[in-house]
């Protein structure tokens, strides 16, 4: 993923961030989002393999997103490979 600034001063910077990587390090805190989550499709009735397969097309589609943000002379842009 690449995460592009420019600063109103017009400097920009980019920034690569290594997703495997960051998933490696974050996996205790995922394992822990992804139990709450089921027991938040139990309480409100939400079949959890449905929310599942919802949050991996989501995660499949990701791939060749771009999103940009500009307010005022600062933008920031979101490139997911």
């Amino acid at each position: 993923m690449t995460v592009g600034l420019r600063r109103p001063d017009g400097r920009r910077r980019r920034l690569y961030i290594p997703v495997p990587l960051v998933l490696l390090v974050l996996s205790p805190l995922i394992l822990l989002a992804v139990l709450g989550a089921v027991v938040a499709c139990l309480a409100t009735g939400v079949r959890p393999l449905g929310a599942l397969r919802g949050a991996g097309r989501v995660l499949w589609a990701l791939p060749g997103t771009r999103f940009e943000l500009e307010y005022h002379r600062t933008a920031v842009l979101v490139s997911v490979r």
